[in-house]
């Protein structure tokens, strides 16, 4: 029986992929869900699992573009899996390696003549090759290898006389297409830069309370809950108090008309191994410390082992970006259409701070930027939500834990 592995439809609106993996050959036996290929649509990557067990036909190359529906490749169900006789094998590999091994005794078995000059010239027998009966070494080939030695080392000298200037250099390149998630990537990354007013507003935030607050209960947390306690919970719950202040920054243009979301769909910028990838913590603001933080380990994961889905990068209403574990200390983000705003956070790096007017501190000091679309979102509304999330920062026990620090234990859930 034949069985036709066609291309399944990766999402809403996609109608075509690229074959961005093969991890069979051409007449490979698999196996029934074995995964035999990745296909690469412009939003996501998805694995090929072969659907019974049988030897494969390839119908696609590596790199092709074809179309939702097509025929990837065929099984053919009536092969049955080799059966190799393990005894047989090893005795003809025994038997090749000991004729292998005489032959080459029989080669390197010098003459006495041959002998005394390999000698007197300190010449590896290795390195000679043998003209005589049976590859046998003779002393004619120990004179050749003599001279050829003697030759080799004059034209060494020679060469390491030439001017430093005249070595030669490589200067290869090598050319790869984009894969079909970097083109469309590109294409919308081009397409926010021309269709929105996108401007960038910044600020700075004192990181001091969050690291006191992580250091306190990190462990605590890690053990009741199995993950960490990072600072993406502090900034999302940040944001979604914000946005609340802010609404407009939680909207989107839809042709002539506004539309203002009233929940609060917080997408994450995660870098994966196909580049970087904006999953979404849907509704953040129904969401604990720890409901967030399992959300995003939960995603990050999917991430990373190329398991995200479409449905779980659809729909966000505000993204927040995290340069900072790259190194960055200050970026000017782009923004994630059809939303109208982004945050970016950074690299966290001690500085002198004024205290009070007086006082100069050391202090954890990270720079926000937000970017956002100038249609919608005002010069107000945007310097307002960065400094409401600076507050909410600088301020979590007021503002996240119920203005006490007796809530913490319930408000971490500890």
């Amino acid at each position: 029986m034949i069985i036709k592995v066609k291309v399944p439809s990766p999402g809403e609106s996609i109608t075509e992929v690229e074959v961005a993996s093969w991890f069979v050959k051409n007449g490979d036996y698999v196996s029934r869900n074995q995964v035999i290929a990745e296909i690469d649509s412009d939003k996501a990557t998805l694995e090929i699992s072969a659907e019974e067990n049988g030897v494969i036909s390839l119908m696609v190359e590596k790199g092709k573009r074809i179309q939702v529906g097509d025929i990837l490749c065929i099984i053919d169900t009536s092969k049955k899996k080799p059966i190799y006789n393990n005894e047989n094998s090893k005795e003809k590999e025994l038997d090749f390696h000991e004729k292998k091994i005489s032959q080459d005794i029989i080669k390197k078995i010098p003459s006495p003549a041959s002998k005394k000059i390999l000698s007197e010239k300190n010449i590896s027998i290795e390195s000679i090759h043998g003209t005589g009966k049976q590859g046998r070494i003779t002393k004619k080939d120990c004179i050749i290898a003599d001279d050829s030695t003697t030759t080799a080392s004059s034209f060494l000298m020679e060469e390491w006389e030439i001017p430093p200037t005249s070595i030669s250099r490589s200067r290869t390149k090598k050319i790869t297409p984009l894969s079909s998630l970097r083109r469309k990537l590109s294409e919308r990354l081009v397409s926010v830069k021309n269709q929105t007013a996108m401007l960038t507003t910044f600020n700075e935030v004192d990181m001091q309370e969050i690291f006191f607050i992580r250091k306190k209960y990190k462990d605590i947390f890690k053990d009741k809950h199995g993950v960490n306690l990072g600072f993406m919970s502090f900034f999302t719950l940040s944001c979604v108090r914000a946005l609340k202040l802010y609404p407009d920054v939680n909207a989107m243009i839809s042709g002539s008309e506004k539309i203002n979301f009233e929940y609060y769909d917080i997408s994450i910028a995660i870098s994966g191994p196909k580049g970087l990838m904006v999953p979404v913590v849907r509704n953040a603001e129904h969401l604990s410390f720890r409901g967030i933080e399992q959300e995003i380990h939960r995603l990050s994961t999917r991430v990373r082992n190329g398991k995200i889905t479409i449905d779980e990068m659809t729909g966000g209403t505000f993204t927040i970006t995290n340069g900072g574990v790259f190194g960055s200390m200050l970026s000017t983000p782009i923004i994630n259409p059809p939303q109208s705003a982004i945050l970016g956070i950074h690299k966290i790096v001690d500085r002198p701070v004024v205290i009070n007017g007086s006082i100069v501190k050391i202090r954890p000091i990270m720079y926000l930027a937000l970017s956002y679309d100038h249609r919608i979102i005002d010069g107000r509304e945007s310097v307002g939500f960065l400094v409401s999330v600076k507050e909410t920062i600088e301020n979590p026990i007021k503002f996240l834990m119920e203005g006490s620090e007796n809530n913490i234990h319930r408000i971490l859930e500890l």
